[in-house]
């Protein structure tokens, strides 16, 4: 009788975590949620009637989209090398059958496709009472601890992204046909996934400190520095739940497909745990300032939610929502130090950030006219639109400068300051930095946030540093030095 080699075994490959660097259940439920926030009430419900069918209820409410799937590249490359010669492939897993169907169907390499159904949550051991209907003999390849129950009966195995620990284990068991790797820098991908970089922005907080003078006052300070850690972890809760709404439009950005979550290079799972405990931090730390900190804060968050859900998808009102974020971020500086923000900072806030935003925006369809794509993925806007937004922005730009002009002539500035004629000086420093933006923002020259671009950027880093010498020196009574 002729007994088939290992390489002839047919080889049961698992989806989640092995052949896809993400999770199906998460990624189709982070779509769903993104659709309609209101079937997480549900999500209990359906969990009363098992695992199984609550991937289910989920599976037939939502939709992936297997070609934006971050595959194992490596690991696909060998399943083709071992489809070409002849080997058969079943793909198992204990999502949905109807997610793992879209996949077997997109990559074309695979005999059959099981999955769970509504009953049977097909994982450990009734993967291994699956895989046993059709035979006895067969290589499993898997990446978690559950596979193990499977391993123990496999006559070899493959293992994927497994940790040391457990590819020691699987070793003890069965023959290892092929391993995979973990690759490393997972540190340093979730360093990159809180984007601390961005945490740059919320130096506006600082501001109101500044214009009210207080820099001698220490607990003004520390309250102020208190603040800007409050708003980093607030920031960084919100650019997690983002990233794990936005998996599908991301993997189609030019630069964001390389972002944590969207690459696979973390689990889903830790985004969805560590974003409300980096807000409970937040707010945690800002009850050592007065309430009404707190309350910014909270407002911030609430915009920032809608946002994420509803507001992203309406043409201009997203960008008007991300102006009044940044000015959220000064109301905040001054709720932290007890002071009353001016009319006039708010003013001059709204419409710098407003063109900042429509930067941000511009960018975006330039990408989109360049790549021949008629429409923003989630989003209300056309390439078409791109001289329009620039219209908009940059309209916005000048009347910023304008407020300020305006902010100078006012009797209370007169009166805060010894010499305000100084702060003419500021002007044509403002009229040349909003237009320098804009001008690179036309030759596509940025490509990230404009804010933090600003802030990175050597020439604006120059003009903001003159700018506060010259607040400075309008402190200074110069007839009386001079004299």
């Amino acid at each position: 009788m002729h007994t088939p080699t290992q390489s002839q075994l047919p080889l049961y490959v698992d989806l989640d975590g092995t052949l896809v660097k993400s999770d199906l259940l998460l990624e189709s439920f982070l779509g769903l949620i993104k659709g309609n926030p209101l079937f997480l009430f549900l999500v209990p419900l359906w969990l009363l009637g098992g695992k199984a069918n609550l991937k289910h209820q989920i599976a037939i409410r939502s939709e992936i989209r297997p070609e934006l799937l971050p595959y194992n590249k490596a690991f696909l490359d060998y399943l083709r090398e071992q489809k070409q010669s002849g080997r058969a492939l079943i793909l198992i897993s204990a999502s949905n059958f109807r997610l793992v169907e879209a996949v077997a169907r997109h990559l074309g390499i695979f005999d059959s496709a099981i999955g769970s159904d509504q009953t049977v949550n097909c994982s450990g051991e009734r993967k291994l009472a699956r895989i046993k209907q059709d035979t006895d003999a067969f290589v499993y390849a898997g990446d978690n601890n559950i596979d193990l129950a499977v391993w123990q009966k496999a006559d070899a195995a493959i293992t994927v992204n497994t940790s040391a620990s457990l590819a020691r284990k699987v070793a003890s068991i069965c023959t290892i046909e092929a391993n995979f790797a973990a690759s490393d820098g997972k540190f340093n991908a979730y360093i990159r996934t809180l984007r601390l970089h961005q945490w740059l922005k919320n130096a506006l907080v600082f501001l109101p400190l500044v214009l009210a003078h207080e820099l001698t006052d220490l607990a003004a300070v520390w309250n102020a520095i208190i603040a800007f850690f409050c708003f980093g972890l607030c920031a960084s809760s919100v650019y997690l739940l983002n990233d794990l709404l936005d998996l599908s439009s991301d993997r189609q950005h030019r630069s964001k497909c390389h972002r944590p979550f969207a690459a696979g290079d973390i689990p889903l799972l830790s985004g969805l745990l560590l974003s409300p405990l980096l807000l409970l931090s937040a707010f945690g730390l800002a009850s050592l300032l007065p309430w009404e900190f707190s309350f910014v804060l909270g407002i911030y968050y609430l915009c920032t939610g809608l946002y994420s859900f509803v507001l992203k998808r309406i043409m201009l009102v997203d960008v008007i929502l991300l102006a009044a974020l940044y000015t959220l971020r000064i109301i905040s500086g001054a709720a932290a130090i007890s002071v009353i923000p001016s009319f006039w900072l708010l003013a001059f806030s709204m419409f710098l950030f407003f063109s900042l935003a429509v930067v941000k925006r511009y960018t975006e369809l330039d990408y989109l006219r360049t790549a021949g794509i008629a429409q923003t993925e989630g989003r209300g806007y056309f390439a078409e639109d791109l001289n329009m937004m620039a219209m908009f922005g940059s309209a916005s730009a000048f009347l910023s400068v304008m407020v300020f002009a305006l902010y100078i002539n006012n009797d209370d500035t007169r009166e805060q300051y010894l010499t305000p004629e100084i702060l003419w000086l500021i002007c044509p420093l403002l009229l040349y930095t909003v237009t320098r933006i804009w001008l690179l923002a036309a030759r596509g020259k940025i490509e990230e946030d404009p804010i933090v671009f600003a802030l990175k950027d050597r020439v604006s880093q120059t003009i903001t540093l003159v700018c506060a010498i010259l607040l400075w020196a309008a402190n200074l009574d110069w007839r009386e030095i001079l004299l």
